[in-house]
C-alpha cells in the first residue's frame, strides 16, 4: 500500500507569515529539491548528510525564487521513514505556491490529508494509535489534552495494549497447541494462570475504558449552560468568567434572546460556557425560541448552573426552591450548579438562612466579582484530573473506546468458558477475536477503509 512517489505539502498554516516550511516525502526528495536548489557553498546536497541544514537559494531556468533553509532527513531516519526534505522560505503566500508549483512539475504531487503521517505508521515508525496522537497534539488547545496527547505519542496507550495482547497471544498460542494434540488430552496451558491473566486483562480495559469519561471530556471541552429566570445575571457571570465584556448585560429582562457560547481553561481543563435565554413565561416569539432553546442546551450540556437573585430568597425562596427540584427531576444524572447571585446586598443573617435552606447553595455577585474563583473550583470538582497527576492512561479516542469494549466483551466470554470447561476450541475463538480488538487499536490489524477514515480528518501538511 505504501506509494512510492514523491509527495509535497505546506507543512505551516496557509497565508502570509514571517516563514513557511514546505516539506517533501519520497525516495525521490532529495534528488527533486537539489534540482531546484543551489547552496551558497557550491555543495550538491544530493551527497549530504542526513540531519544537516544548507543555506541557497530556490531557482529555475536562472530565476531566483527565494532565500531559503533546506533540511535533509534520509530514511529511514525520518519521520516517514523515507527521504525528506524541508524547506523554510520567507511567508509570501506568492513564493509558497510558486516553489509547490515548481517542485510539482519537477515530479512531486501534492500530498493527501494525513499522508506524511500515514507513511510513518505504513514504515512502522508509529503504530496507529500514536499516528492519532499526532492529530490529538496538533488540536490540542489547553494543557490536559495537550499532555494526553503527548504521552499517547509517546508509546503510554500503545505500549499497555501491546503487553496485554502479548500475554493473551502467548496463551493463546498454548492453547491452539492443546488443540493440535486433542487426542492426547493434555493441557499446555496453565489454567489458573490463565485465569489470573484474564482477570488482570479485564481489570486493565475496565479502567481505560472508565478513563474514556474524563478523556472525552479533556478533549472535546465541558459544556456548561447558565440558566435562570430573566435578569438574575447570567451575562454578567459569563462575562466575568471570561473576565472580558463577552455578552450584552442590560437591567431590562430578556435581552439575552439567543445563546452566547465562549471557551475558558480552568487550571488545563477546557470549559465551554453557553449562556442562555433567561426561562419565563412570555408571548414574545423571539423569545420564546430563545427559551426553546435553552432547555435543548441543558439537554448537551455535562454541567448545569441554575442563577438565581438571591436578593430574593427570603421572599421568594419557596418558588426558588420548586424550580431547582424541577431541574433536577429533569436533568437527574447531570451535575447541577446552583448559584445565588447579587450576594453582595445580602446581610450575614440572610446569606445563613439562605444556605441553611440550600446547604449546596453557592453565593457570588458576578458584579462584583465575588465568589467566582469558588465556582470554578467547584466545575473542576467534575473532572477527575487525578489521573493526569498520576501520568496514568487516559482514552481520549471513540474509536479506542470501542475497540476495547468490543475485547473487554471477548475476554469475559473466555472468562465465562474457563469458569465453566468449556472445550479449547471455543474458547480459542473468543481469544482470537478479543487479539483482533487489542490489533485494532494500534494498528495490527487494518485495511485501507479505516486508514482512509482516520488519515481523512487531519491536516495537509501533516
Amino acid at each position: 500500500m505504501i506509494s512510492q512517489d514523491t509527495i509535497v505539502a505546506l507543512a505551516t498554516p496557509s497565508g502570509a507569515g514571517a516563514i513557511a516550511v514546505l516539506r517533501i516525502s519520497g525516495s525521490n526528495a532529495i534528488t527533486i529539491a537539489g534540482g531546484v536548489f543551489t547552496s551558497v557553498s557550491g555543495k550538491d546536497i544530493t551527497h549530504q548528510k542526513t540531519h544537516t541544514l544548507h543555506l541557497g537559494h530556490i531557482e529555475d531556468d536562472n530565476k531566483i525564487y527565494d532565500q531559503v533553509l533546506l533540511s535533509i532527513f534520509k530514511g529511514p531516519n525520518s519521520y516517514t521513514g523515507e527521504n525528506t526534505v524541508e524547506i523554510s522560505c520567507h511567508g509570501s503566500t506568492y513564493i509558497q505556491q510558486q516553489i509547490i508549483q515548481l517542485l510539482l512539475r519537477k515530479g512531486c504531487r501534492m500530498a493527501n490529508a494525513g499522508e506524511f503521517t500515514l507513511r510513518a505508521f505504513l514504515n512502522g515508525k508509529l503504530d496507529l494509535s500514536q499516528a492519532e496522537a499526532v492529530a490529538d497534539l496538533v488540536a490540542s488547545d489547553n494543557e490536559a489534552s495537550h499532555q494526553i496527547a503527548m504521552q499517547q505519542m509517546r508509546g503510554g496507550f500503545s505500549n499497555e495494549i501491546a503487553r496485554l495482547r502479548e500475554e493473551l497471544l502467548n496463551f493463546a498460542s498454548l492453547i491452539e497447541l492443546e488443540l493440535d494434540f486433542a487426542e492426547e488430552d493434555v493441557e499446555f496451558a496453565d489454567r489458573t494462570q490463565f485465569h489470573e491473566l484474564l482477570n488482570r486483562i479485564s481489570f486493565v480495559l475496565k479502567r481505560l475504558i472508565d478513563s474514556f469519561a474524563v478523556g472525552n471530556v479533556i478533549k472535546n471541552g465541558i459544556p456548561v449552560a447558565i440558566v435562570g429566570e430573566p435578569n438574575v445575571g447570567k451575562s454578567t457571570l459569563l462575562n466575568a468568567l471570561l473576565n472580558e465584556e463577552r455578552a450584552i448585560v442590560s437591567d431590562i429582562a430578556g435581552t439575552t434572546r439567543d445563546t452566547i457560547e465562549d471557551e475558558l481553561v480552568i487550571s488545563g481543563i477546557g470549559f465551554r460556557f453557553i449562556d442562555t435565554a433567561g426561562i419565563r413565561e412570555t408571548e414574545d416569539v423571539v423569545e420564546s425560541l430563545g427559551i426553546k432553546k435553552t432547555f435543548e442546551k441543558m439537554e448537551q450540556a455535562q454541567v448545569v448552573t441554575y442563577l438565581f437573585d438571591a436578593s430574593l430568597f427570603t421572599t421568594h425562596g419557596a418558588g426558588l426552591k420548586t424550580e431547582i427540584e424541577k431541574i433536577k427531576n429533569q436533568f437527574p444524572l447531570k451535575p447541577l450548579v446552583i448559584i445565588g447571585n447579587k450576594a453582595d446586598k445580602l446581610t450575614e443573617s440572610e446569606k445563613a438562612y439562605a444556605l441553611q435552606q440550600i446547604p449546596e447553595l453557592l453565593l457570588v455577585s458576578a458584579k462584583e466579582n465575588i465568589g467566582v474563583e469558588e465556582l470554578k473550583d467547584k466545575l473542576l470538582s467534575f473532572v477527575n484530573t487525578g489521573a493526569l497527576r498520576n501520568n496514568e492512561t487516559i482514552v481520549t479516542n471513540t474509536r479506542h473506546y470501542d475497540s476495547l469494549l468490543k475485547a473487554l466483551e471477548e475476554i469475559q466470554k473466555v472468562q465465562y468458558g474457563l469458569q465453566s470447561s468449556i472445550s479449547a476450541d471455543l474458547m480459542a475463538i473468543d481469544i482470537r477475536q478479543a487479539l483482533y480488538y487489542f490489533g485494532e487499536i494500534t494498528g495490527q490489524v487494518t485495511n485501507d477503509e479505516l486508514l482512509g477514515n482516520i488519515f481523512a480528518n487531519f491536516c495537509i501538511g501533516k
